[in-house]
């Protein structure tokens, strides 16, 4: 099994908010099958996505999205 892109505590995160995928997505202007492919990590989210998640659910790019261990880095 190859291991992911991306990261992602974005359910988690979303589950402990109370919210549905669809209320989510409302909130950020995308679609739930959006947040659904973000969750599962079908699809990346652009930066400007990423953020817009981060500021509805109240917590740090970082709380939602982490690179996996051993991703390179710049130098």
């Amino acid at each position: 099994m190859t291991e992911p892109a991306l990261i992602s505590r974005l359910k988690a995160v979303r589950t402990e908010a109370g919210l549905t995928q669809a209320e989510l997505a409302e909130r950020v202007g995308v679609t739930r099958k959006t947040i659904n492919t973000v969750e599962n990590g079908v699809f990346i989210p652009s930066t400007v996505l990423a953020l817009k998640l981060a500021r509805a659910l109240s917590t740090p790019v970082e709380g939602l999205f982490q690179l996996p261990d051993g991703v390179a880095t710049c130098s």
